[in-house]
């Protein structure tokens, strides 16, 4: 840890996590949003499903740590969501199973605080065709559809409701956007800086909509070492300084 202290936010999740730093993405994003105010945390692991995840959630998010985090977002659901193989090796997680493990994990980070808040995110829908071009000869078929995705996304979201937790729809929220198919993805799969414009907007939504104590919107969260300093560009009166410690102008997008 290094100080002072900020809120701490954690990105759990399979490669739509892992890779969300990458190519303006989602994750890299919230980071730019969140700068001088909260630390994001990537927890990422590509190819992970939710059974792999409750495996290791004492280790990634342990009861006893000294410090806990304010928000965690959580994405498993897309490699569950595969067709089973023959040989019972691969990421399908049943769907029963999928809704339990998902119950597990929100337990769990329900009991680290009772400041810790929590946004699932379902999982987003798919271009088959695009996607259908990632057969490898290493890899057995990649048996993805947008259907099972879909089903997938709607149990997340009744789970979600069940259970008080945020939860941001993906699947409905990309394919709002006409082009979605051929602008929000990298493969077909993983989420371009198109598509992950439309989920940093879904999540700071949530967030901003939320009634939570602290509130832990970008905008309400205050600004480390915002004071005054003669070290910073002196102004053109040639008497004070600009204080530029929440200079956001660098952005393509002014996010809410």
């Amino acid at each position: 840890m290094v100080g002072p202290g900020r809120p701490i936010f954690v990105l759990f999740g399979s490669s739509i996590v892992q890779f969300s730093f990458s190519s303006e993405g989602w994750g890299a994003i919230l980071a730019d949003v969140y700068a001088r105010k909260a630390d994001i945390l990537l927890r990422g692991y590509s190819g992970w499903n939710s059974r792999r995840a409750v495996e290791v959630l004492n280790k990634v998010f342990p009861k006893d740590a000294a410090v806990q985090p304010s928000l965690v977002v959580v994405y498993f659901g897309g490699n569950d969501s595969m067709g089973p193989h023959a040989s019972g090796l691969g990421p399908h997680v049943p769907l029963a199973e999928y809704i339990e493990n998902m119950r597990k994990i929100a337990t769990h980070l329900k009991s680290l605080s009772e400041k810790t808040r929590i946004i699932f995110l379902t999982s987003p829908p798919l271009n088959e065709e695009m996607s259908s071009q990632l057969l490898s000869p290493f890899v057995s078929e990649l048996a993805r559809t947008n259907e099972r995705c879909r089903i997938y996304s709607e149990a997340c979201v009744k789970l979600c409701n069940e259970m008080n937790v945020k939860v941001v729809d993906l699947f409905t929220a990309i394919q709002k956007q006409d082009d979605w198919r051929t602008t929000c993805f990298t493969d077909g799969i993983h989420i371009s800086s198109e598509g992950s414009k439309i989920v940093v907007e879904e999540i700071i939504k949530v967030i901003r909509e939320a009634e939570w104590e602290p509130s832990l919107y970008w905008k309400s969260l205050p600004t480390e070492f915002a004071e005054d300093s003669p070290y910073y560009f002196v102004a053109a009166d040639g008497k004070s300084t600009v204080n530029i410690s929440d200079l956001i102008s660098h952005r393509k997008i002014q996010w809410d």
